[in-house]
């Protein structure tokens, strides 16, 4: 699966979109204010029932504009309701908490006070409902942006709308998949990294050489390319995974400790590292060891040791496996992205600023969450790269979350019009592999804080990731069948499917259960049956 790649389930009915109630804000501004802000306005609508009348505009920023007119009588009916309220909370000479008429409510601490409770209550009451009737479909919280006039009462709202994809004629994208599995030449290289990993090292006084180990200081002007004892191995051929390219390691034969060397080197303009791209940089390089290296036999006794198998036979075999999966996963971490990037050129998206926002903050946290495992937070890297983090975020944030936030649109919108789903067995076997992978990593479900409802929040996290990722490798697997003219239509999928559940007998019962709610429901199910096995 590609990293940065993700479908999105889209907000559970459950949660309701709050709107940012900014009073002082909105009091201060009047609709004419705002009048020209926007010059594009698509499409306008007027809606009257229960005593509102909304107009809505929807803007070149994919946010809609609702100016709401509200009867003064239902207004009323909130303003007294805000005055018990306070009422209820303060004291008024001569009257029990919430008992005091209207009239002297106002007297004692003022209309202003009122009117702003009673637009609280308003947007509470109202707010879902105004949504409702001008049919939005809300992408984040909306703002009150100015109380237009008490008589009458009219409020104008800004919400920013769900993202939209419209993917063109993606079903005529083709990219031939040409993974091959890897020759005995790299099966041959992997074995010989497994022998570095059991290989024993000595520190020589001499220039070195093929087969070295060279302990270096990095120094350059381009920060990405410091480095502290940086360890390179000198092997016989170069690879393309080197750091910090290809051939550097060999830069240091003939060097002794304390030996320096200044290095040039052009960095391609595709380089996969943004800050290099085309970049000429300049290295010093200080040689601070020259270990030597002495590595083990390939026998029957060496592959005991790795604990892949009893002979070296068996240890090939092992490694190829390896060898050939890791292969396949590269392969298809580049391909997939570059079948998603045509499908994008192909796709009109229209989303507010404030979503693009929001996945930069998954950027910064998924960085925050990586730097934590090496002991390290934010504040400190921005150093070490020698930028703000303004600076860090207009240049390299926003452009992966860009990325990453098409294309989740891109797969939810495949899922959507493909019909792919989640069924049990599948959601069942993500699920528990995800647990698996948790409890090697010493994760207990047992003792996560908060109890049982704690454990169940966790469970149910980790159930709807698990069928988060089937999703993403079933629409991946579809667009890739797209893409090398082998499509199934949805109907004639769901009829193999189908045809499948009726040949194979269902597992613990004569009838498989049919899925009501293939996310949630099941995602539900299986984070309540791992709670029970934590306790």
């Amino acid at each position: 699966m590609p990293q940065g790649v993700r479908v999105r389930f889209p907000p559970s009915p459950s949660y309701t979109h709050v709107i940012a109630k900014s009073r002082e804000a909105a009091t201060k501004n009047s609709l004419s204010e705002y009048t020209g802000c926007f010059t594009f306005q698509a499409r306008n609508y007027e809606y009257e029932e229960d005593k509102l009348k909304i107009e809505k505009t929807i803007e070149e920023t994919h946010e809609a504009r609702l100016v709401v007119e509200v009867e003064p009588e239902k207004m009323d009916t909130y303003k007294r309701r805000a005055a018990r309220k306070i009422s209820e909370r303060g004291k008024i000479p001569g009257f029990r908490p919430g008992k005091a008429p209207y009239e002297m409510i106002v007297r004692t601490y003022g209309e202003q006070a009122i009117i702003e409770q009673a637009v609280d209550h308003f947007i509470d009451a109202e707010y879902s409902n105004i949504l409702k009737e001008a049919e939005v479909e809300p992408g984040a919280s909306g703002t009150l942006e100015s109380i237009d006039s008490l008589e009458p009462p009219k409020f104008t709202f800004r919400v920013p709308l769900a993202p939209e994809v419209d993917l063109g004629d993606y079903r005529a994208i083709r990219l031939p998949y040409e993974w091959s599995a890897p020759d005995e030449k790299s099966l041959d290289a992997a074995l010989e990294d497994l022998r570095q990993m059991y290989a024993t090292t000595e520190n020589v006084e001499r220039e070195a050489q093929e087969g070295d180990y060279v302990l270096v200081d990095v120094k350059s002007e381009t920060t990405e390319l410091n480095r502290a004892a940086f360890a390179a191995f000198i092997r016989k051929e170069e690879r393309d995974t080197e750091w910090p390219y290809q051939g550097f390691a060999k830069e240091l034969i003939g060097l002794k400790p304390g030996d320096t060397k200044t290095i040039k080197h052009t960095f391609p303009a595709d380089w996969d590292v943004q800050a290099l791209q085309g970049k000429e940089a300049e290295l010093e390089v200080t040689v601070k060891t020259v270990r030597a290296v002495s590595l083990p036999e390939l026998d029957d006794e060496f592959a005991k040791t790795t604990g892949a198998g009893e002979t070296m036979e068996a240890l090939r075999e092992a490694l190829k496996k390896d060898v050939e999966n890791r292969s396949k996963a590269e392969y298809d971490d580049k391909y997939f992205v570059d079948l998603i990037e045509k499908v994008k050129e192909g796709a009109t998206f229209k989303y507010h600023q404030h979503s693009l926002d929001h996945e930069g903050e998954h950027v910064l946290e998924d960085l925050g969450q990586r730097l934590a495992q090496q002991n390290m937070d934010l504040d400190t890297y921005f150093k070490v790269r020698n930028t703000t983090r303004e600076q860090f975020i207009e240049e390299e944030v926003k452009p992966v979350a860009k990325k990453r936030f098409e294309r989740s649109l891109v797969l939810d919108e495949l899922v959507r019009r493909e019909k792919i789903e989640v069924d049990n067995e599948a959601l069942d076997a993500e699920f528990n592999q995800t647990l698996s992978a948790m409890t090697m990593q010493g994760v207990d479900l047992s003792k996560i804080r908060g109890g049982r409802q704690g454990q169940q929040r966790v469970a149910q996290a980790v159930a709807m990731e698990s069928a988060n990722r089937v999703l993403t490798r079933r629409a991946l697997d579809v667009l890739k069948s797209i893409a090398v003219g082998e499509y199934v239509p949805p109907e004639e999928r769901q009829q193999e499917v189908a045809s499948a559940e009726e040949v194979l007998p269902a597992e613990g019962s004569a009838e498989s259960e049919e899925m009501a709610d293939k996310t949630e429901s099941d995602a539900g199910d299986a984070s309540n049956e791992a709670v029970s096995k934590s306790e």
